[in-house]
């Protein structure tokens, strides 16, 4: 059967990389979208600003540290042992994941949801291991993990968010001074922002390009570059020219300008570390192919990438943001409650530091589910009527369609294959 990769090896390869482009396209056009949602939904940025912030931050994040070797198997969801004597069928399977993981976020994006783009590969690679190989080649305990995730991540991360906005609103917003309160207090929120996020990309990002930091060497450059953002913040926020006199809605203006600054940082961080990781989602499965062709058949446990692989996702993330990311976005940053840049700076840094968390502890997360979260703890700390519960519903079914509906559309599809090419 290995005469099937011989045969049609550089066909093979001609379909991986065109379903691989549409799989990054719907990364950045579901993904990336949410990403940028609240930006967009403070009014911190326009979509269009978001755009362009996105595709330099994410296409810098997918390219420069996007990996220069990625795992064979996504996250080990299943036993590559079970393919041994039989390497087409892993072939077949990665492009049927790759292409039900893509028309899943096609769907859901047209539809304006917020889906886990990890989780939409994950589930089509079960569902094709699991149906045309045997269960026995899944790695269930871990399909167990995501499923936990669906609770555990948004309430991690809603609750950061709250503890956030809530500290904002007693330190400065709720009290007789907000600008003077703001000048002391808002440097700590730009270092703990600095922290967080340096903290992500080292960890995150960094790695894959070389840049290999301990845990001890992570955290003192996250506090070194914490402390430096906090004292260039603590003097541009001196030197700013705040009216303390002014009536409290031209006082709550300047404060949300202040936070919309924020907001854009944390913006293009975000954007990096995230480029960096879920690039992986698409070209995974594709390096994977392309190392199996060009063996003739031989699965390794990782996969060299091929010069072409990583621009082929960091352009596919780009051009599905540009071109369909409105609607996610339209969900993220006014469908679930509404965002002021204060509201959204809260939720975002909450995002963030979720994400360390999760880093640092092994739990598998969605950066999607992290920020849904993290929205909706910042509208339920302003009460349960700030947030509209129609969209939540909508989300939270999404959310736990999105493993069957990329397993039902990758069975489809790899059966389809398998008799395309006679196997």
């Amino acid at each position: 059967m290995v005469d099937v990769l011989i045969q049609h090896g550089p066909l093979l390869i001609i379909i991986a990389a065109t379903v691989g482009f549409f799989m990054a396209w719907g990364i950045g056009a579901n993904d990336v979208a949410n990403a940028m949602g609240t930006s967009v939904g403070s009014k911190a940025l326009t979509i269009k600003q978001a755009i362009i912030v996105a595709m330099i931050f994410e296409f810098a994040g997918a390219y420069l540290a996007g990996g220069e070797v990625t795992s064979t198997i996504r996250k080990g969801i299943i036993d590559a042992g079970y393919f041994t004597n039989s390497p087409e069928l892993l072939v077949f399977g990665m492009i049927a994941s790759l292409l039900a993981a893509g028309v899943w976020l096609l769907a859901a994006s047209y539809l304006g949801w917020p889906v886990s783009t990890t989780h939409s590969i994950i589930g089509a690679i079960v569902g094709f291991s699991a149906v045309g190989v045997g269960v026995e080649s899944v790695h269930w305990g871990k399909v167990g993990g995501i499923v936990g995730s669906w609770v555990v991540t948004p309430a991690l991360s809603g609750v950061l968010a709250y503890l956030i906005f809530q500290s904002a609103q007693k330190l400065i917003f709720d009290t007789d001074n907000p600008i003077r309160q703001a000048k002391r207090y808002v440097p700590m929120y730009m270092a703990f922002a600095g922290f967080v996020m340096s903290l992500v990309t080292i960890k995150k990002g960094l790695k894959h390009i070389g840049l290999h930091f301990d845990n001890a060497e992570a955290y003192g450059l996250a506090i070194a570059i914490a402390v430096v953002v906090g004292i260039v913040g603590s003097i541009v926020i001196g030197r700013l020219q705040l009216d303390e006199k002014a009536d409290r809605h031209t006082m709550f203006e300047n404060l949300e300008r202040i936070f919309a600054v924020l907001m854009v940082l944390t913006a293009c961080c975000m954007a990096f570390a995230h480029g960096s990781n879920d690039v992986a989602n698409a070209i995974g499965p594709l390096a994977a192919v392309v190392s199996i062709v060009n063996s003739e058949g031989e699965i390794g446990s990782k996969a060299a990438l091929a010069w072409w692989i990583l621009p082929l996702g960091a352009v596919g993330i780009v051009a599905g943001l540009a071109i369909f990311g409105h609607r996610v976005i339209a969900t993220i940053g006014k469908g679930i409650t509404h965002l002021t840049p204060s509201r959204g700076f809260a939720a975002e840094l909450a995002a963030a530091s979720t994400v360390v968390i999760a880093s640092g502890t092994g739990l598998p997360i969605s950066t999607t589910q992290t920020l849904v979260g993290a929205v909706l703890g910042v509208g339920l700390a302003r009460g349960i009527a700030a947030l509209n519960l129609g969209v939540i519903r909508n989300i939270v079914v999404s959310w736990v369609v999105t493993l069957p509906a990329g397993a039902g559309l990758s069975i489809v599809f790899f059966f389809l294959l398998r008799a395309a090419f006679g196997v």
